[in-house]
């Protein structure tokens, strides 16, 4: 084994991020009944997307915590894509209802952070969609693709209570 020099491990990490040799990091969050079904349909139908998709199986798309997508951001996905049933057709009645309203508050929480909203993407696939999940896939690895690597944020620090005791204690 030829150990690197500091020149040689510089110019490694500067080819990594080149644009042309960067492949967005996608995580997707499935619903196991309907949008993870149809991804296997999509596999078993050899349909092509691409392969930039870690899949996360979830029992219900109203299952997945907001703070779930922002840890995928932490760890450093440059994308978070949440998908499940129909409207009408969650297994467990009102789950994906339940979603719906958290990635509406989710949307807004993400703006607040700085955290581009094409970086996260939400939808409904059905167990028989395979060809439509392979083209949500496509559609928004290219969104991420164009947005670029996801670079972290500075998380804005939050506002000190008037009342706490570190605010009334004089210096």
């Amino acid at each position: 084994m030829v150990a690197k020099t500091d020149a040689q491990s510089e110019q490694d990490d500067n080819v990594k991020e080149t644009p042309a040799a960067w492949e967005p990091k996608i995580i997707g969050f499935l619903c196991n009944w309907c949008t993870y079904a149809g991804a296997d349909l999509a596999g078993s139908s050899r349909l092509k997307y691409p392969p930039n998709i870690r899949v996360v199986r979830v029992p219900c798309s109203g299952r997945i915590n907001p703070q779930l997508i922002l840890k995928a951001f932490e760890r450093g996905f440059d994308g978070v894509l949440v998908s499940g049933c129909h409207p009408g057709d969650c297994h467990y009645s009102k789950g994906n209802y339940y979603a719906r309203r958290r990635i509406m508050l989710l949307g807004r929480m993400l703006e607040y952070m700085g955290i581009e909203r094409e970086r996260f993407h939400f939808d409904w696939i059905s167990a028989a969609e395979g060809q439509k999940f392979a083209e949500v896939v496509a559609r928004f690895t290219e969104q991420v693709r164009k947005v670029g690597p996801f670079k972290g944020v500075a998380l804005r620090q939050p506002v000190q209570d008037a009342g706490s005791k570190e605010s009334t204690e004089s210096p």
